[in-house]
């Protein structure tokens, strides 16, 4: 493990990190508020995430654990980590409570006409929006750091899912807190304060992880990653991408989204 494989892996999750400043200027530079692209882009980040969790972080779980463990163990402890992600990632979100605006606001007019009760509204939902994606995107970063330090090609995957999944997540924050406020600046920085969690979670998370970093542990994190990746694709991004856009436009974004990381996957072969 080089220094080199440590700059790379941290710079990889910086780029992804810093991805939700990208998604706030995007959000400022259509003057139109765009339902059925952030549809889109919210599906095909979903269909990243899927597709790049069973493909490639699961599979190179139950590797490393099955050289460790045996195929018989391996295998059960691989699935015993994809779930304990999954129920990881539950309590956070249990825990970050959720402000999803009753009336879904869908027009850049709609916005222009809110009353004052529904902009604090709007308001607390992007913070809660900046907290949430910020507690998430923690164990992003710790997997795009881990997996750049032990395959940079996969690193490299998992840190353009991630950087693409957290375009529409800066969007998702900035938009509300823009609405409700009027301030870019505002609004630009609390959403790129939210993905500055993802190095964080990465130099944290190695740092922890340093002394005991051996093929179970890569295994577990890979495996338990996997099970939040698809959680929050499940749970957050495909019922977002529903609610903002018709189904198909959600539906294709998957598929296109699992088209694009399995081409890039086998360009890496």
């Amino acid at each position: 493990m080089g220094h080199s494989n440590i700059w790379l892996a941290f710079g990889l999750t910086l780029f992804a990190g810093l991805s939700t400043g990208i998604g706030s200027l995007i959000g400022f530079a259509s003057k139109e508020f765009n339902p059925k692209f952030l549809s889109g882009a919210l599906g095909f980040s979903a269909g990243v995430m899927i597709y790049v969790s069973f493909v490639e972080i699961l599979v190179e779980a139950k590797d490393l654990l099955n050289l460790v463990y045996g195929v018989r163990k391996g295998s059960w402890i691989t699935a015993a980590a994809f779930f304990t992600g999954i129920a990881v990632i539950a309590v956070i979100d249990k825990l970050v409570p959720s402000f999803h605006n009753p009336h879904e606001v869908h027009s850049a007019d709609e916005y222009e006409t809110m009353s004052e009760e529904e902009r604090q509204k709007l308001m607390r939902m992007g913070l809660f929006s900046a907290l949430a994606i910020a507690v998430h995107n923690f164990p992003e970063g710790l997997a795009t750091f881990m997996s750049a330090l032990s395959d940079p090609a996969l690193g490299i995957s998992i840190a353009v899912a991630i950087a693409i999944h957290n375009i529409p997540e800066g969007l998702a924050v900035s938009a509300p807190i823009y609405y409700a406020t009027k301030n870019r600046k505002k609004a630009f920085i609390l959403s790129f304060l939210s993905g500055l969690s993802e190095p964080v979670g990465a130099l944290v998370g190695y740092f922890i992880l340093k002394p005991i970093f051996n093929d179970t542990t890569l295994g577990f994190v890979f495996a338990s990653v996997a099970g939040i990746m698809v959680y929050i694709s499940l749970d957050e991004l495909l019922p977002t991408a529903e609610e903002y856009g018709e189904h198909h436009v959600a539906i294709s974004g998957v598929i296109a989204g699992m088209a694009v990381m399995a081409v890039s996957l086998l360009l890496f072969i």
